[in-house]
């Protein structure tokens, strides 16, 4: 079953945030590729003996971000990538920061279901520069590559940025320019990680045809009243230890969440 079929079956996902250890050649580096490896295997595992279905992983220790990545990273990324996916889990990646044919290459090689893009359209100013729309020159190189099979979700009016040259412009008109550029789904934020989504925001955006994911500040409180807003759930600091994203998943807390989204999703259904 591919991951655009199993959202059509199942209507509503939750996706659990891998944060890898620091990669190669990152400042906060301390180890090998493979003991990265097989530390996000032991956080895959965890979350699919929860019950979770679909993960994504993402280099969010590499501070500080660059807008390029080397070699190594992309080839770590890469390895991860296909062991996780080998554990039978559903898995998207995301290269910080707006690494997105990277993070598409890594998809492809690896045979993931989805990639996390930033820069998709209109474009914006980033803790690391200024971001260009990107959306024609990725989805030709998906279909340079052979990837279409892997589904591209993409940032609106990200967070830990300024939209400043877009103020005119509103999520919903956003969201509408990403679904004319072949967008597989939207994803919003709230202004930072771990910062709440604006609800206002989200009811606004509903009548929008588009697939919606939100992309921060889910806890297990907040969840039931986005639950109707949304089709797709990224969670991850609230997963960890205190709530805290750079700590490990906190067994307790990922069982807790899994239960309520589950018995959210019976209810709907």
């Amino acid at each position: 079953m591919t991951y655009e079929e199993y959202l059509k079956e199942k209507k509503k996902d939750l996706v659990a945030m891998i944060h890898l250890a620091a990669l190669p050649g990152t400042p906060k580096n301390t180890l090998t590729p493979n003991e990265i490896r097989e530390k996000a295997l032991e956080e895959g595992k965890l979350y699919q003996n929860a019950g979770i279905k679909t993960v994504m992983i993402e280099n969010m220790h590499d501070v500080p971000y660059t807008k390029t990545v080397g070699p190594e990273i992309t080839a770590t990324m890469a390895n991860v990538a296909k062991s996780i996916k080998e554990l039978g889990l559903f898995c998207g990646v995301q290269v910080l920061a707006g690494c997105n044919k990277e993070a598409l290459a890594i998809a492809h090689s690896a045979a993931l279901d989805f990639v996390r893009v930033e820069g998709f359209v209109f474009g914006h100013l980033g803790d690391e520069g200024v971001f260009d729309a990107c959306a024609g020159e990725l989805l030709r190189y998906r279909r340079l590559i052979g990837a279409e099979n892997v589904l591209v979700f993409t940032d609106i009016k990200k967070k830990h940025s300024s939209h400043a040259l877009t103020a005119d412009i509103s999520l919903t008109e956003t969201a509408t320019a990403a679904d004319f550029f072949c967008s597989d789904g939207v994803i919003i934020t709230g202004t930072s990680t771990g910062e709440a989504v604006s609800l206002e925001e989200l009811r606004a955006l509903r009548p929008s045809p588009i697939r919606k994911l939100i992309g921060s500040g889910l806890t297990k409180e907040n969840l039931p009243q986005f639950f109707p807003l949304a089709d797709i759930f990224i969670v991850g600091s609230h997963l960890k230890v205190d709530g805290y994203w750079e700590n490990s998943p906190c067994q307790d807390r990922v069982s807790e969440f899994v239960k309520t989204f589950n018995e959210l999703r019976d209810s709907s259904s």
